[in-house]
């Protein structure tokens, strides 16, 4: 079965904007897992401007689901990482001012960096995946280095879905055979909606997790927080 991991992200953002409590982010994540969440994600930057570290220590010892922290595998990042303990870790190769992720790892490049990252938090009982492409020797590569499993970023099929949804999912079917066939888990994130995540999990039905925030809250806009996380958890069955 695939998991349902809630990108609290957004919520944050809201809250730091007249900033307060409000709403609240704990209140939020212990929402979540009660309306079927299997997972909560949280993705800390630099500049705190959703996420705050505090949020990532306060939001561990109060959920009783997999707790999913991605970022930039700075410094920082590592320290906070190693001090939670999350179920899993997800690295991405942001840097510290982009809006959002708008690419994988070149894992060919980085291959000593991320396997040294990868065999730290691996010691530590951390699940690992890799923020990803389509790419078959970034998959391989990815392979090497130790990680758990890959994320496959899939904005590029959303962006396509809409004119072609079999040529969209396509590339990404094969890219999750090579990740299998490498003995890699397969996740899955970035512009999965209510319009395109049926469509991605009938081509692959064995994808592990996928991890979904901004189109999930602005949809629970409407149909609020817990029909909402029914809404998506149907289109994984």
């Amino acid at each position: 079965m695939t998991k349902l991991s809630v990108n609290i992200n957004k919520v944050a953002t809201i809250r730091n904007a007249r900033g307060g409590n409000n709403p609240d982010i704990l209140q939020i994540a212990r929402d979540c897992e009660s309306f079927g969440a299997e997972g909560i994600t949280v993705h800390p930057r630099p500049d705190e401007r959703h996420i705050r570290y505090n949020d990532v220590i306060a939001l561990k010892p109060i959920l009783t689901t997999e707790f999913n922290i991605e970022g930039y595998p700075q410094k920082s990042f590592i320290d906070l990482v190693k001090s939670v303990r999350p179920t899993q870790v997800t690295l991405v190769p942001d840097a510290p001012d982009q809006i959002t992720s708008n690419s994988g790892w070149d894992t060919k490049a980085n291959f000593e960096f991320l396997s040294d990252i990868v065999s730290d938090f691996t010691e530590l009982g951390i699940r690992t995946s890799i923020f990803i492409g389509t790419d078959p020797e970034m998959i391989e590569y990815a392979a090497k280095t130790g990680t758990d499993r890959v994320e496959l970023y899939t904005e590029p099929y959303a962006s396509a879905y809409g004119k072609d949804p079999e040529a969209a999912v396509a590339p990404f079917v094969e890219a999750a055979k090579i990740a299998r066939k490498n003995g890699l888990g397969v996740n899955a994130g970035h512009d999965l909606s209510l319009v395109n995540l049926a469509f991605i999990h009938q081509h692959i039905p064995w994808i592990d997790e996928v991890s979904i925030g901004h189109a999930l809250i602005c949809d629970s806009l409407y149909f609020g927080l817990k029909d909402t996380i029914q809404k998506y958890k149907d289109c994984l069955k």
